[in-house]
């Protein structure tokens, strides 16, 4: 009854486990965004990223302080200790922000935000309109018909429009119109201000019942501004359109999208935090499906890019590698055991553990992720040890001391539980540490440590109950005083592979104790010849991942036009769409929060890597040497993978950081340092902020 709980259990746990490619890990890292349009870099570092610099360095708990000053915008960037909470050392820099403010230029306002894994994009979505149809209307249609729709569904958090352009009426001023009529722009301005607005007009009593007023005067055609009186003289009234050509136009872009070429507007959506990323996608793609069924003719709604393959590729992956592993174990045990049912009794130990697993998973608010479907994994060769263990010694009892099956579980069991325990005990005791490591790493192993404390534990107790439970009911009674047991075919196939290797085991044994020393010095050298070898193999977090996606980073100098930019990152995404391994590209340009101008994105999407002759990495490398080799110097690009945690820039896996107070001293430096990673084998994309 209790196991038939665990399982229970586990199959609601296992329902209600989210799925994302890994846990999830809020890093104390906030960033302080402070646009000043118009300002130079030397002047956003002046104005306002060193007085921001100043007011954010007293928080406490503080680690690291950097910043990046670029044309209009401040990028301030300070990482906190990981045992500060994100929340309060947000609400820390808010407040000491807020003691600086009159100190910044006239409408400059900091927003302060952490750094979210979750901010990244789960799926982008592209609409097209009918050949001739403006920007304005099909930036309209995606806010009004496809935005709004998808804002609605379970798990969106926000969702960004990318190359879209609002309505806006434009009011042209002409001087010469302005000076006859002895009007100011100013008095143009305050007379538009002033009329162009919807307030509450108050109440009005009638008897026992109250009005509410509203005064809307808000204009919604152009013709409206038009109308608007800028000054009476007498009976004569000078209005806007007396003064100023009115046109119904839209606004400049800040932002702009090219799918294959082709301009575009496209939705980048973001998740709530903590919510499933699978199942966002699923209900954005099924809302967008919907959607397509009912656009007029002419409009689609198509997914450029979507997350959610890699995540649901590597679950998928490490579940068929968790289902065949626990079909080996099971044929070992049946190999080496030669009897059917002992096969079953030790093999239903793999299900019922890793299936109670998920309960306990749902309880620690973890996920189906890379960490914890990886500790599942391993955990499928752990979990039958302990009912190995427990039945074969009710074997034991059952074939030597002549028990029926029931007084044998029992006298067994307790006999070799406290063995069974202590290595229960023993394998917790290696993997729950990994738990609490610290640092980052740490952040990430959390669940990987306590999913496999939480499979092995579940493994002794279901060797404690159900397999002796198993094993009183089918293991054969002991045959008559005076009898032998008939041997069965499994059995004696079994001793066929046993005996060459109990034999070649005893003689290995044999030397062993005859040549100690021997042994002894061999143990030694091979602990010490760890040590330089594991410095040859290199390490990293996770090994290298064909993901069929990669990105080319592009930063243009300072100053160019949102056109300009386009236009130069187009032509990379051109050449990139001639190589056979790419399907499709998506060019985005000023995509982030500090909405740069001088900042594109080339997303390209790859075949599948099962028709392909040539890896996600070689084609990387060769858009390196064959499409980015030509690139001005002033121009910086990098080919990079998709990276899962960024928060804007380029995705550098190793930087390092020069800091001091002068400086073209630090440029100086920096280009020597330079010069010298350049000649590093390996190094790619190498580049400084300066």
């Amino acid at each position: 009854m209790l196991i038939m709980v665990f399982v229970v259990v586990g199959i609601v746990g296992y329902s209600r486990l989210g799925v994302d490619k890994f846990p999830k890990v809020d890093f104390p890292l906030i960033t302080i965004v402070t646009p000043y349009p118009g300002a130079s870099p030397g002047a956003v570092e002046t104005d306002v990223t060193q007085k921001v610099e100043e007011a954010v360095n007293t928080v406490s708990g503080l680690d690291t302080l950097t910043s990046v000053s670029t044309e209009g915008v401040s990028l301030v960037i300070a990482q906190f200790d990981l045992e500060v909470d994100p929340d309060k050392a947000a609400n820390d820099i808010d407040q000491h922000i807020a003691t600086v403010l009159r100190e910044l230029p006239p409408g400059t306002r900091p927003e302060v935000r952490k750094a979210d894994p979750d901010a990244a994009p789960v799926i982008v979505l592209s609409v097209k309109g009918p050949a001739g149809v403006s920007t304005r209307e099909l930036t309209r249609f995606a806010d009004k018909q496809v935005k709004q729709r998808i804002e609605r569904l379970k798990g969106v958090g926000q969702i960004v429009i990318l190359g879209g352009q609002e309505r806006q009426i434009n009011v042209q001023l002409d001087p010469i119109r302005l000076a006859s009529a002895g009007v100011s722009a100013l008095e143009v301005q305050r007379a538009i201000s002033a009329s162009n607005v919807d307030v509450p007009g108050g109440q009005i009593e009638m008897g026992p019942r109250n009005r509410t007023l509203r005064i809307e005067g808000r204009a919604i055609e152009a013709k409206q501004i038009g109308e608007i009186v800028v000054r009476q003289q007498g009976d004569h009234a000078i209005r806007v359109s007396d003064v100023a050509d009115i046109e119904d136009s839209e606004e400049e872009a800040e932002t702009a999208a090219n799918r294959n070429g082709i301009p575009a507007i496209a939705l980048s959506v973001r998740k709530q935090t903590g919510t499933n990323t699978v199942a966002v996608v699923d209900a954005v793609k099924a809302a967008a499906a919907d959607l397509q069924k009912n656009l007029p003719a002419g409009y689609s709604v198509d997914v450029v890019r979507d997350n959610s393959i890699q995540i649901r590729t590597s679950a998928e992956q490490v579940l068929e590698h968790l289902v065949i592993g626990a079909l080996f174990a099971a044929l070992v045990v049946l190999l080496f055991l030669g009897s059917l049912r002992s096969t079953i009794i030790a093999a239903i130990a793999i299900p019922v553990s890793i299936i109670s697993t998920f309960g306990l998973m749902m309880m620690a608010g973890f996920t189906l992720n890379m960490m914890t479907l990886l500790a599942l994994a391993l955990a499928v060769g752990i979990v039958i040890d302990d009912a190995i263990v427990v039945l074969e010694n009710i074997y034991r009892f059952i074939d030597e001391k002549r028990m029926k099956p029931f007084p044998a579980a029992i006298h067994a069991t307790k006999e070799i539980g406290l063995a069974v325990l202590a290595t229960t005990l023993s394998l917790m005791a290696v993997f729950l540490p990994v738990a609490f490591m610290s640092g980052i790493v740490g952040r990430f192993l959390y669940s990987f440590g306590l999913t496999m404390a939480f499979a092995i534990a579940i493994s002794m107790i279901v060797a404690f109950t159900l397999t002796p439970l198993m094993a009183a009911r089918l293991l054969p009674a002991p045959p008559p005083e005076g009898e032998h047991r008939r041997r069965s075919w499994l059995e004696r196939g079994s001793d066929f592979v046993y005996r060459p290797i109990a034999r070649l085991y005893s003689g290995i044994l044999a030397f062993c104790l005859r040549h100690r020393w021997i042994v002894l010095v061999t143990i030694i050298g091979s602990c010490a010849s760890t040590i330089p070898m594991c410095k040859k193999v290199g390490g990293d977090f996770l090994p290298p991942n064909d993901e069929a996606q990669f990105e080319i980073y592009v930063q243009m100098p300072e100053g160019t036009s949102l056109e300009a930019t386009t236009l130069f990152t187009e032509r990379l995404a051109r050449k990139t769409r001639t190589m056979p391994e790419v399907d499709s590209t998506l060019v985005t340009v000023a995509g982030g929060d500090q909405r740069q101008s001088n900042v594109a994105n080339v997303y390209a999407h790859m075949t599948d890597p099962a028709k392909r002759k040539r890896s996600q990495a070689e084609v990387m490398e060769e858009v390196r040497k064959l499409i980015l080799a030509d690139v001005p110097k002033e121009i910086r690009v990098a080919v990079q993978q998709v990276n899962d945690f960024s928060i804007g820039g380029q995705n550098a896996i190793v930087s390092y950081v020069i800091s001091g107070p002068d400086l073209d001293k630090l440029t100086v430096y920096g280009n020597r340092i330079l010069d010298a990673m350049r000649k590093v084998p390996g190094v790619v994309d190498l580049d400084s902020s300066l």
